[in-house]
């Protein structure tokens, strides 16, 4: 299958190579000024949960194909598109004259409501998901990070059957599992919530690297987390349809203590936090304070939101 990936960031890179070993062409579309600086391979430092129940690391180096600029007449069969939510509208309306007939997956935050999100991409050839990879690349252009085995994939309801079942061969072939979710959209506004009480707490302790171990910090930001359910609630997500996947907010507690735990013994989600060290990044500032205008317009009391917003003014880690 001609696959084009969006960009050569993380998520980019290593569904990319995954996708390529599995067989497939992948295309990865750069903007122009980017194509010389993108010219080395890229060394992948992974830890991947492919292969077994705690991960392996794995080094490979990733040669992508770049070009930097598309056509309809290129005939992509499935492209794959991960920006922050924040940009989401803008990397849609660039896309969008490029991709013909093909399956757009938007792997990544959404907190528009999904169809809107996308505009102008047609919404009968979106699926939406959210990947299981995370990482950053180092100043010698090498990417560490680490893959889970599975992905999340759903429709709005507006895209045919095919399409998602389009993107659930290509994530099979390359090794991934795919868990099917009936209602993507309050996932998604879900996890969202599930990251922004992250993002919160990396702003006191100065990056999801410092959190690692910290079983006070991982406590707290699932307690963010949990304040922030009612506001989604308010945007008509049903709860009990996600009891599994709101666990983290609804005992923070255990889980904190629980995550705490898991990022020491296990390595797959020690460097899942790992290469997270600038908690103003654009997507943690654009996810708090996307929610805390969202719980203002709804009447949402957030003091713990608030708080952390609050420290958008004044960065630097609490000590």
């Amino acid at each position: 299958m001609r696959i084009l990936m969006l960009g050569r960031g993380v998520i980019a890179t290593v569904y990319g190579q995954a996708f390529q070993r599995a067989g497939h062409d992948v295309v990865h579309h750069v903007r122009p000024q980017r194509l010389a600086e993108y010219r080395e391979p890229v060394r992948t430092d992974l830890i991947d949960g492919r292969l077994g129940p705690l991960g392996r690391r794995t080094q490979r180096d990733y040669a992508p194909r770049l070009q930097s600029s598309t056509a309809p007449d290129d005939r992509f069969e499935l492209v794959v598109l991960s920006v922050g939510h924040h940009q989401l509208r803008d990397a849609s309306a660039a896309l969008a004259p490029h991709i013909g007939d093909a399956t757009v997956v938007v792997l990544g935050n959404v907190w528009d409501e999904l169809d809107a999100a996308v505009t102008p991409i047609p919404a009968d050839q979106v699926v939406f998901g959210f990947p299981g990879a995370g990482g950053g690349f180092r100043t010698d252009g090498s990417l560490h990070g680490a893959v889970l085995r599975s992905v999340t994939l759903g429709t709005s309801g507006t895209a045919p059957p095919r399409r998602a079942q389009e993107a659930r061969a290509v994530f099979h072939q390359a090794g991934f599992t795919v868990r099917d979710e009936p209602d993507i959209r309050g996932w998604l506004f879900l996890h969202v919530v599930l990251d922004a009480g992250m993002f919160s707490q990396a702003l006191e302790r100065g990056g999801l690297a410092r959190m690692i171990g910290d079983r006070r910090a991982l406590s707290g930001a699932f307690r963010t987390s949990r304040e922030l359910l009612p506001v989604i609630e308010a945007r008509g997500v049903d709860l009990t349809r996600h009891r599994t996947a709101s666990t983290p907010a609804r005992f923070p507690g255990a889980t904190g203590a629980a995550l705490a735990l898991a990022t020491v013994v296990a390595p797959i989600a020690r460097a899942s936090l790992a290469a997270h060290d600038d908690p103003q990044a654009a997507e943690p500032r654009a996810v708090l304070l996307d929610l805390s205008r969202t719980a203002r317009s709804l009447g949402v009391a957030t003091p713990r939101l608030d708080h952390a917003v609050a420290r958008l003014t004044r960065p630097g880690p609490a000590g």
